[in-house]
């Protein structure tokens, strides 16, 4: 999702985030101004998806922390085949069924939840990216990871990004988990994990 540490009035305007690439390059679409919301960067994004590049092409994602929909909608413009978008908060979820619907992309789904709840309560689902972006000084990472882990969520190859604030130690990770890139832009810091195909 996206939250800072600074709070933001919950009646003030809507938020404008830009699509970077894909079919709906260029493409502005409103956010609300909810406590903490951040969305992941222009900049950080345009360096993720050129991380994955070569397999974000008819990927099923799952977009935890959802928020403006930075990260999942990104995906579905570069051609993911299916995202489910997660967060708890009404107002964000709300403007993300209604700017899927302005896409017309009925590939994206959106559930109004807490993160950890949601994953507890789909243990059929698996996925070949999975976005991770907590609101952050909530240790809501680890909690979220141990779930995937436990529950074979992310697929054998599949990609898991963690966007989280420079300062903050690092989740204990599954053993397998690879990582494969790690950069830091101002007061964040953000990686890519890999599930190898053989364990």
């Amino acid at each position: 999702m996206s939250r800072a540490k600074t709070r933001r009035s919950c009646n003030s305007p809507s938020n404008q985030l830009r699509i970077i690439g894909g079919q709906w390059r260029g493409r502005k679409l409103s956010f609300p101004s909810i406590d903490g919301l951040r969305p992941t960067t222009d900049r950080v994004r345009e360096t993720v998806f050129n991380w994955l590049a070569v397999d974000i092409h008819d990927a099923q994602c799952l977009d935890l922390f959802a928020g403006s929909g930075a990260l999942g909608l990104e995906a579905l413009s570069r051609g993911a085949s299916l995202v489910d978008l997660i967060d708890n908060a009404r107002s964000a979820t709300n403007l993300l069924r209604e700017n899927l619907q302005l896409l017309k992309a009925s590939n994206g789904q959106v559930t109004q939840a807490s993160a950890a709840d949601w994953l507890r309560q789909n243990t059929d689902k698996t996925y070949d990216i999975i976005f991770l972006d907590p609101p952050f000084h909530q240790d809501l990472a680890q909690i979220c990871i141990q779930l995937i882990d436990q529950q074979a969520m992310l697929k054998p190859g599949g990609w898991l990004y963690l966007e989280m604030g420079k300062e903050e130690a690092l989740p204990e990770l599954p053993p397998q988990w690879q990582l494969h890139r790690e950069k830091t832009a101002g007061q964040v810091c953000y990686r890519l994990y890999k599930l190898p195909r053989q364990v």
